[in-house]
């Protein structure tokens, strides 16, 4: 049975911010952490509590931008009153030096609230930046660069948006999204095709199967038990290639391990259907971003 498993474009145009309900408690457990118990010992002994102060969010290096509006909750929520303007949007690319987005209010909760501001939008900016290169570099769809669960523990949803900013895409969210049948699932299952069995008779008709394979003879074993998509884990360009011949109008393709900028081309060229990437959430650099206020 061909899969039906598919991916929604996710091209900056259509990009949505998830619910705020979903990470603004990470942004509050950010400024706690800050503050501490006792506040910010250095702005509230220099600035005085009615000063007013306006300044600028800018990329001190060439990237892809996503995070504007979690940076802008990071001072909203000491200060209401603070007013926040974006000057370009998430998924947005921008030169070194760009201006991300003006603020001005209460001196005070632009000094207290620029760090955890900062380093989201960082954090994010470079997870959409490195996303971006990924995708420029295959050569667009398809493939779809595609991100995994190797995320930052409360950053979920955002990593996940930041990689949707930088035209790629999300593979699950969680445990409870999807079925992916891992390498250990069916050593411990004593098979490929008993893993998919077991699944099939766990979640019902309705939830689509993924299997990863090592080899050839696993994919096939996977393709004749019915999977809907393989992961093909760190095959040679070669078994790529076959893999796809095999799976053509069967299974979706998914393509993972120790895909880099360098060899994300070659993989691509193969014609799988999917690139899975885990460094793009867990091991990204953060682009650099800094505030500047007016003197």
């Amino acid at each position: 049975m061909a899969s039906r498993l598919s991916v929604r474009s996710t091209e900056p145009a259509g990009l949505v911010l998830p619910p705020r309900l979903v990470w603004e408690e990470t942004v509050r457990r950010g400024l706690a952490e800050d503050l501490g118990q006792a506040g910010d010992l250095t702005t509230d002994a220099i600035v005085p509590p009615n000063a007013t102060a306006r300044g600028r969010l800018i990329a001190r290096q060439a990237g892809c931008v996503a995070g504007i509006g979690v940076a802008a909750v990071a001072f909203e929520l000491l200060d209401p009153a603070v007013r926040f303007e974006a000057a370009l949007p998430d998924g947005a690319r921008v030169r070194a030096d760009a201006t991300l987005a003006t603020v001005e209010g209460s001196a005070r909760a632009l000094l207290t609230g620029e760090r955890v501001a900062l380093n989201l939008l960082g954090r994010l900016s470079g997870i959409a930046t490195a996303t971006r290169l990924l995708v420029d570099t295959a050569g667009g769809p398809p493939p779809w660069i595609v991100c995994t669960r190797k995320t930052t523990p409360g950053l979920r949803a955002l990593e996940k948006y930041a990689v949707r900013a930088g035209g790629g895409a999300n593979h699950r969210f969680g445990l409870d999204d999807a079925v992916l049948i891992k390498d250990n699932h069916v050593a411990l299952a004593g098979g490929v095709r008993e893993a998919i069995d077991r699944v099939r008779r766990h979640v019902g008709h309705l939830v689509e199967v993924e299997v990863e394979v090592d080899d050839l003879d696993q994919l096939r074993e996977a393709l004749a038990a019915g999977a809907e998509a393989v992961l093909l884990d760190n095959m040679e360009l070669a078994a790529l290639r076959a893999a796809v011949d095999l799976c053509r109008g069967r299974a979706l393709t998914e393509a993972s391990g120790g895909i880099r900028p360098e060899t994300v081309a070659a993989v691509a060229a193969t014609g799988v259907d999917l690139i899975s990437v885990g460094w793009l959430t867990h091991s990204a650099p953060a682009l650099d971003v800094a505030m500047e206020l007016d003197r």
